[in-house]
C-alpha cells in the first residue's frame, strides 16, 4: 500500500508565515471552532442559546463581551416553532431576520453536514451555528459501535468541528451532564466519554439548582482563558444576567487566606516584626488560622503577596521554636540578605 508522505513545515517558516487571526463571534468567550455547552435539563440552556443567537445577529454585547455581528443558524431540535415563538415574545420586542431557526434536521453522517454546508452556501454571512441538542443529531443505534463510546463521541464532535474549521465559523453544541457530580472537575460531569470535551475547542458547563435563580457558567478552551461567570436567571424576562466574572487570577486570589492581606496591612503600619507564630496571630488578633499552619501559609504566598508589597519574610528555627521575621522595606534599605539573616 502506497502511503502519502507527511506534510510538514519547519518551525522557522511557520514562525514567519502570516496566519489568519482567530475569529471570535463573542470576544473572549466564543471563538471559531466547536464549542460544547453542557448542563442539566430544564435549567435554561435553550433560553440562553436563543438570546445568544439574537445578540450575535444584532451585533449587540453578550453581557460585557462584544459580538461579531453575523447571520446565525439555530437548530432548536427539541422544540416546536410555536414554543420558540412564545420564547421570542418573552425576551424581545423585535427579532432580527439574520437569526434563522430550524426545528428538524438530519443526523451526523446521515446528511447533517451536507445540510449545514448547503445553508452556509445560501447564507455566507453566517458565523454562528447553534445545535440544540447534540443528542438529537446523533444516531443512537450507531453511537459507540465496535469502536467504543470514546471513539464514537470523538468522531461525532469532530464531524461538526470539521465544518467549523472549513468555513471559519463557530458551532455551539448544547449537551447534557450526568447526574453524578464531580466536585473536583465539573467538566467530568459532561454526559458521555471524555471524547466529547477532548475533541471540542471550547467547553462550557452551566451549573444551576432548579430551586436557585443563580448559576455558574464555567468556560475553558484552546483559545480562551479559564473563567467563571456567575449568572442570575430572571424568571420574568427569562434572561441570564451577569452578576460577576472571574478569571484565573481572581480565582487564585480568592484561594489566598484573608489572613495574609490583614498581615500585609499590619506590617505596612508597624514596619517590622519578629517572634513566633503564636505571638504573631495573637498580635494581629487572628482567629481564622492556627499557629501550626502560619509558617506554611507565609512560605506559600510570600512571593506573590509579600514581595510585591516590599515586605521581606524570613524564618529561622531556634531550639524548640521557629522565629518569624517580617519587615516592610521602604526602598532605601541598603542591607543585603545576609544582614537581614543576622537580624532574625
Amino acid at each position: 500500500m502506497q502511503v502519502e508522505k507527511l506534510k510538514t513545515i519547519d518551525a522557522d517558516t511557520l514562525l514567519s508565515t502570516p496566519m489568519r487571526k482567530t475569529l471570535f463571534v463573542v470576544d473572549g468567550l466564543i471563538p471559531q471552532g466547536l464549542s460544547v455547552l453542557s448542563g442539566s435539563s430544564k435549567i435554561g440552556k435553550s433560553w440562553l442559546m436563543l438570546w445568544l443567537g439574537i445578540q450575535v445577529a444584532r451585533g449587540q454585547p453578550v453581557w460585557e463581551f462584544e459580538t461579531h455581528k453575523s447571520d446565525v443558524l439555530y437548530l432548536c431540535l427539541e422544540d416546536t416553532y410555536a414554543r420558540i415563538q412564545s420564547r421570542l415574545y418573552q425576551i424581545t420586542d423585535e427579532a432580527p431576520p439574520e437569526l434563522r431557526i430550524a426545528t428538524t434536521s438530519f443526523q451526523i453522517a446521515n446528511g447533517l453536514e451536507q445540510q449545514i454546508e448547503q445553508y452556509l452556501s445560501d447564507f455566507p454571512k453566517t458565523k454562528l451555528v447553534i445545535i440544540d441538542t447534540f443528542q438529537k443529531v446523533r444516531d443512537s443505534k450507531s453511537t459507540g459501535g465496535k469502536s467504543g463510546m470514546y471513539a464514537g463521541d470523538y468522531d461525532d464532535v469532530t464531524a461538526l468541528k470539521n465544518i467549523s474549521d472549513k468555513y471559519g465559523i463557530a458551532v455551539v453544541v448544547v449537551h447534557h451532564v450526568r447526574k453524578l457530580k464531580d466536585v473536583s472537575d465539573p467538566f467530568n460531569e459532561v454526559s458521555g466519554s471524555t471524547g466529547i470535551t477532548g475533541a471540542a475547542d471550547t467547553n462550557f458547563v452551566l451549573k444551576r439548582s432548579r430551586a436557585n435563580e443563580t448559576g455558574t457558567l464555567l468556560a475553558t478552551g484552546r483559545d480562551i482563558a479559564y473563567q467563571e461567570l456567575t449568572l442570575k436567571f430572571d424568571n420574568r424576562s427569562h434572561l441570564w444576567e451577569l452578576v460577576e466574572r472571574k478569571d484565573m487570577e481572581d480565582i487564585h486570589r480568592e484561594e489566598i487566606p484573608k489572613f495574609i492581606f490583614r498581615l500585609v496591612d499590619y506590617i505596612s503600619e508597624i514596619k517590622e516584626w519578629r517572634g513566633t507564630a503564636t505571638q504573631l496571630i495573637t498580635q494581629v488578633n487572628e482567629t481564622e488560622v492556627t499557629p501550626n499552619v502560619v509558617t506554611k501559609i507565609l512560605a506559600r504566598f510570600s512571593s506573590e503577596v509579600f514581595q510585591p508589597q516590599g515586605i521581606e519574610y524570613k524564618t529561622k528555627r531556634t531550639g524548640t521554636s521557629r522565629l518569624i521575621y517580617l519587615k516592610k522595606n521602604d526602598g532605601n534599605d541598603g542591607n543585603d540578605g545576609d544582614d537581614n539573616k543576622s537580624a532574625i
